[in-house]
């Protein structure tokens, strides 16, 4: 059992070690006094890394620092602390614990611990102290833990915050400052005191010496006299019933009672105060606020103030904040109206005259109110000009009063005012972010009062203010797209949740447009990105002018944007699109440059198109696709488009597992001479049957191979295998007349070691028997490095034949140099040459190209002698079609052409 003495002693220790809140070995030294108030062996403080984890702040162990460490928690002491309740083993801890290592490298017997709870109530954090012999705290050393305990998680959670918010260190501080502000300069004192007939203080605020005569230290544990001898005689009996009744009640207790003051006068005071109780249901302390109430009048005023200020100052959770704050103040100063309000940009600081700090300031600055309160009601929060308004005065004052004269209406109201009271909000710099004022519709007469409790309150109005500010800031980077300033994709998604639930529960329709600004790339490629941004910028302030119906824009990545259109008819949302792409493609205009943009738009609507909501971005995804393979500026979705779409992907699918699984098949169709009708070699066609599909058309999966990046790969299976079964007829002494044609795609010739590659690939077969077939347009996309690669496989012996010739375009220069042998005349032209003289122009014209070049040409698709005879008479060297015969399985062509 301690003493008073050791007691005082104890907290005037122990108040040393919380003194050094804020600095580096703040936790080291707390664990040190800790360990040697309590007399145990080890002390830590750790922080919860994670639910099962916790690495030490600082450690004492043995009379000296220990290096922190990480331990996990599950099957420690430290695990049941976490259940936010203190844990107390008082002997043999290891036997309850036997897994954990720590207990025994410590050799601790017994432990008690205790959670460090943050600003917002979770577990932070640990505070443990352990013994290498059982034991037992009394009352004052469960005190000591508590209140190291709380002040412990109190530093942790100001720590924490510090790392979320970069500055935030400068704001703690500044709390604290203006938190101590408050206790010692609020109209009274504040004390904690032991409940005996002595009220004997144990902590007294400054207020104190005013309310008194007494310094604090005078009074505190007696040292000089008891507040109970102050305390008029004729009220002692009376003041120490009620509060013991009130106690009994557990309920707080408000005295009205006399005072003597070192001067000789007795004033009247009003206090209001309550027990914090023990663990063991004991009365720990009485703490409360006593105040002057000499003049009634005005000291009542006070008495609602520091109970309303208190309440409002520790209430800093919810969106409600600033209303309670303006309406507490706008009823404690009896006012008509007020506000607290947002500094569109902090204003810094300045010692120059009031006219020469003006013209620092933008001329166009706004204010944005957080809370306006007039007549008792809240009222919409507005924005206006901080020229020439009250507000204006306060932020260059620090704090301003007008007593009469001063009209002033009050935005957003109708409401007429002609004397106010204002203080400026600042940051941690000192930087002006927000003023708070209180209007009047009558003159003011006095005016102290009011702004003491304007600097109590714009205490915490300020940091809070500020917090708001961060907190938007950060908004505004997490859904603010920085080149448009429209919301990004992470804001739509939470738009269209939000629009898609309101359009369900109303039973409204809900449109998606999803608007892709076509070739932008090149735009960035070739002008820079810069001038890309500029003209993202145009285009979504075009968008925002539009003016389309309770819209909501968006710019969800690169060159796409999205407009939601709630309870928009089918014809007006037509009417939408057509304007939609007249707006965007309007020139725009940069500097000297003059660019004129085309865009892709996909339109899916709710419930129209989708019976959710939430699928509405996916199907308008779905008809953007469509609008930009086929070129349309708007597509609107299609559930025909959905299933396409899902059979291309199971195509890919499917078409990628049949090339890994060599269930793909050649066939192969004859190449015959058209002066002797002989067998000139063959064409390798790749042919696939599904199980599921069949027969899957060549002009459906080589078109979608090429588009999703399978063409390679198909193509490198084609020229294996056409390989491999020129070797088998070789081996069966039934050899392929001439040569195997085989196409090759324009992904294949980008490849400057085709050559090489093709080789490899059809290894054990001369080059001279095969013929290597490419379109006019895939030559065409890189003419010099088509030259480069035909001459190199030219030079291995390789044949090169241009397939569908005419159908794309050509230089004739660049078919001078390219060193193919053969034109293949596309059956576009052969098909209809019998009956369209066009078309028989257009193929007596390339047989006569071929010629003058030195090559032979091959018409494609003939399907009639009549055609052979005039092919043949026009000079054209070799002929396929159904007329000559069919695509065959490589077995059946080889019994059909090859036996002898």
């Amino acid at each position: 059992m301690h003493t008073r003495n050791e007691a005082a002693e104890i907290f005037r220790q122990l108040a040393e070690g919380l003194g050094r809140s804020g600095t580096p070995d703040f936790y080291a030294t707390l664990v040190e006094q800790l360990a040697g108030l309590l007399g145990v062996d080890h002390a830590l403080i750790a922080v919860v890394d994670t639910p099962h984890r916790a690495t030490t702040l600082a450690v004492w162990s043995n009379g000296c620092y220990q290096d922190n460490f990480s331990y996990p928690l599950a099957g420690t002491p430290c695990e049941n602390v976490l259940g936010r309740e203190p844990c107390f083993y008082a002997c043999n801890v290891q036997a309850h614990f036997p897994n954990d290592m720590l207990l025994g490298q410590l050799s601790a017997e017994s432990y008690m611990g205790l959670p460090l709870f943050s600003a917002d109530g979770p577990v932070i954090g640990i505070l443990a102290v352990l013994s290498n012999q059982p034991m037992q705290p009394d009352g004052l050393e469960n005190e000591i833990l508590r209140i190291v305990a709380a002040q412990a998680g109190a530093e942790l959670s100001r720590c924490q915050a510090e790392e979320a918010l970069r500055h935030s260190e400068g704001v703690a501080r500044e709390s604290e400052r203006r938190l101590n502000t408050l206790l010692n300069h609020l109209p009274g004192m504040a004390y904690r005191c032991l409940n005996d007939r002595h009220w004997t203080m144990q902590l007294v605020s400054q207020g104190a010496e005013a309310l008194t005569g007494y310094h604090p230290d005078d009074l505190q544990d007696n040292r000089l006299l008891s507040f109970a001898s102050l305390i008029h005689e004729a009220d002692q009996n009376r003041l120490y019933l009620a509060v013991q009744q009130a106690i009994q009640q557990r309920q707080p207790y408000r005295v009205v009672y006399r005072l003597r003051h070192r001067d000789g006068s007795h004033r009247w005071m009003w206090e209001q105060g309550q027990a914090v109780m023990g663990n063991a249901g004991q009365v720990a302390y009485l703490e409360g606020f006593i105040s002057d109430v000499t003049d009634q009048q005005e000291s009542q005023r006070v008495q609602e103030a520091v109970v309303q200020v208190a309440s409002t100052v520790t209430s800093r959770v919810g969106d409600d904040y600033f209303h309670q704050l303006i309406t507490t103040l706008v009823t404690l100063l009896e006012a008509d109206a007020g506000f607290i309000a947002l500094l569109d940009q902090p204003v810094p600081q300045y010692t120059g005259s009031t006219a020469a700090r003006k013209s620092t300031l933008l001329p166009a600055m706004t204010t944005h109110t957080v809370s306006l309160v007039a007549s008792g009601k809240l009222v919409d929060n507005q924005t206006f000009m901080l020229c020439g308004t009250p507000a204006e005065k306060v932020v260059f004052e620090g704090e301003s009063v007008a007593q009469s004269g001063q009209s002033f209406m009050l935005p957003g109201t109708s409401l007429g005012t002609q004397a106010w009271i204002g203080r400026r909000l600042d940051n941690a710099k000192g930087d002006a972010i927000g003023v708070m004022m209180v209007f009047y519709q009558s003159p003011l007469t006095t005016n102290a009062f009011a702004t003491s409790v304007l600097q109590i309150l714009s205490t915490g109005a300020a940091a809070e203010l500020e917090r708001r500010r961060d907190h938007r800031h950060m908004h505004r980077l997490a859904y603010t797209d920085g080149t448009t300033g429209l919301p990004n994709r992470a804001r739509f998604i939470e738009l269209l949740a939000s629009m898609g639930k309101e359009a369900t529960r109303q039973n409204h329709s809900l449109s998606l447009l999803l608007i892709d600004i076509r070739r932008f790339k090149e735009v960035n490629d070739l002008h820079g990105h810069q001038v890309g941004d500029q003209l993202l910028a145009t285009v979504a302030k075009r968008l925002q002018q539009a003016n389309f119906p309770k819209c909501a824009v968006a710019r969800l990545s690169g060159d796409e944007f999205t407009i939601l259109l709630p309870s928009v008819e089918d014809v007006h949302l037509q009417e939408i699109m057509l304007q939609l792409c007249e707006i965007i493609k309007r020139p725009i205009q940069l500097e000297h440059r003059v660019f004129n943009l085309d865009v892709s738009v996909g339109v899916a609507s709710y419930p129209n198109d989708v019976s959710d909501a939430g699928e509405l971005f996916n199907a308008a995804s779905i008809a953007l696709h469509h609008a930009k393979r086929r070129d349309n500026s708007v597509c609107p979705y299609t559930q025909t488009m959905r299933h396409a779409l899902e059979r291309r992907q199971w195509m890919t699918e499917r078409l990628h597992q049949a090339i890994l699984g060599h269930r793909l098949e050649l066939y192969f169709q004859p190449q015959f001479s058209l002066a002797d009708k002989t067998l000139t070699g063959a064409e390798a066609l790749c042919r696939w049957y599904d199980p599921e599909w069949g027969w899957v058309s060549p002009g459906e999966f080589i078109p979608l191979a090429e588009e999703r990046g399978l063409i390679r790969m198909l193509g490198d299976w084609v020229l294996e295998e056409a390989a491999s079964q020129l070797g088998v007829w070789q081996a069966k002494h039934t050899p392929l007349p001439g040569k195997l044609s085989i196409n090759i795609s324009a992904q294949q010739f980008a490849d400057p070691q085709l050559t090489a590659h093709v080789a490899k690939l059809t290894t054990g077969v001369p080059p001279g028997a095969i013929a290597l077939e490419l379109t006019e347009s895939d030559f065409m996309r890189d003419p010099d490095q088509a030259v480069t690669i035909t001459h190199s496989m030219r030079r291995a012996g390789y044949a090169l034949f241009i397939d569908d010739f005419g159908t794309g375009y050509s230089s004739l220069s660049y078919l001078r140099r390219f060193a193919a042998d053969a034109l293949k005349i596309d059956i576009s032209f052969v098909r209809d040459m019998l009956d369209n003289h066009h078309d028989r122009a257009i193929v007596q014209t390339i047989i006569a190209m071929a010629d003058t070049l030195d090559m032979k040409t091959l018409a494609e698709g003939v399907e009639s002698p009549a055609q052979a005879d005039l092919l043949a008479k026009m000079g054209c060297s070799e002929a396929q079609g159904y007329w000559f015969g069919h695509p065959l399985p490589a077995d059946e062509f080889a019994a059909t052409w090859l036996m002898p």
